[in-house]
């Protein structure tokens, strides 16, 4: 069987790559991917762009993947293209492909339930297989007539295999102190990201003396970036060493985004940022049809981890949210409570060979049918 996958940013090569481990072979991703034995023909760092405004500016660029994109899978002619969510390229490659009569499995569905619902119906007419990692995706899914399973969370599968980092190693590593708690700062995994969320996440450091901030890097990002922003700021760097210094902190601010599950998983109180262009930021809102972009609000349904969303993420802000997560026992208790329930809804460990074996299933009616 031969496969092609697409994974456009740092999550999906996570993903991808856990459920490559079960079934392998070629596509789009990123170094996670590569690890696993796929050929890459084009890594992540340089096709992912943040919002409105910046796929506008790197339009050429997006188009010209697109095409290179469709004219490997023409040449490799795969049994089954599987999709990593990143929407805007992939549901068009979905079109494609099922066009060219390629078998088309959507493993982590793009989020049509906050905005777009009209693309569902792209879905249902190019997309054979949608496996979702979220629990209200699957009955959304279904409501508008797609072949949809729920697979569980693949982060799950990532904190059983972590297990447990060991503090004085991390802390010694990192060249951090033992007696002061840690705050961690996940400013995001894309440029642009991290150029708009980490200055303010900064500006925490003189505020909260008595806590060493620590930051968490992606290698996909070139390390100038965030010296250029930390400049002589007293606060750390790590890189790649996300999970542990998330389970070695007493806080977390992070930007909206699969960590914020990640940081609900390992049970450290969070406060969710998020800002964008102005333009950006006032089409999302016209666009958007959900109450809160955080995962963690979205599968409870309700405020558990507070989010701070343009004008509302400042300085100010900011720091009354952490100083409460910090400091007031009442919110800290409820937030944990909060956690515990997260956890159960989300279910067990085991989503990336559930997911492979339902790609599998897909592929072996498929050639019972030919």
């Amino acid at each position: 069987m031969k496969y092609y996958i697409i994974a456009g940013e740092a999550s999906g090569d996570l993903h991808a790559s856990n459920l490559v481990a079960e079934i392998k072979k070629k596509g789009f991703g990123g170094d996670l991917m590569k690890e696993q034995g796929v050929e890459l023909v084009k890594h992540y760092r340089l096709m992912a762009y943040m919002g409105f405004v910046e796929v506008a500016v790197n339009l050429r660029k997006v188009l010209g993947n697109i095409s290179l994109c469709k004219k490997d899978i023409l040449d490799y002619q795969p049994d089954v293209v599987i999709l990593v969510d990143y929407p805007g390229f992939n549901l068009r490659i979905a079109k494609f492909a099922h066009e060219k009569g390629f078998k088309v499995v959507y493993y982590i569905s793009p989020q049509l339930w906050a905005w777009k619902r009209r693309r569902v119906r792209k879905v249902q007419k190019s997309v054979d297989k949608m496996l979702v990692i979220l629990p209200f995706e699957e009955e959304f899914y279904r409501s508008y007539g797609v072949d949809v399973t729920y697979v569980g969370n693949p982060l799950l599968d990532e904190l059983a295999k972590f297990g447990t980092a060991n503090r004085s190693i991390f802390l010694r590593r990192n060249s951090l102190g033992e007696k002061r708690e840690i705050i961690a700062l996940l400013p995001g995994s894309r440029k642009q990201e991290v150029k708009r969320m980490l200055p303010v996440m900064l500006k925490m450091v003189p505020r909260f003396p008595n806590y060493q901030f620590v930051v968490a890097g992606v290698s996909s990002l070139d390390r100038d970036l965030y010296k250029s922003i930390m400049g002589n700021t007293d606060a750390f760097f790590v890189e790649n060493q996300t999970y542990e210094l998330l389970q070695n902190s007493s806080a977390v601010l992070v930007t909206s985004g699969t960590a914020t599950l990640e940081a609900a998983l390992f049970t450290v109180p969070e406060v969710v940022c998020y800002k964008a262009t102005d333009f950006s930021y006032r089409l999302a809102k016209w666009m958007i049809k959900v109450k809160f972009i955080s995962l963690v609000n979205l599968v409870m349904d309700k405020e558990v981890v507070k989010e701070l969303i343009q004008g509302d993420l400042n300085e100010n802000n900011l720091a009354k949210e952490l100083d409460l997560l910090l400091h007031n026992g009442k919110r800290q208790r409820q937030l944990l409570e909060d956690y515990v329930e997260l956890k159960d809804r989300l279910g067990n460990a085991g989503a990336s060979e559930k997911a492979a074996d339902v790609i599998i299933g897909v592929l072996r009616t498929r050639k019972q049918s030919v």
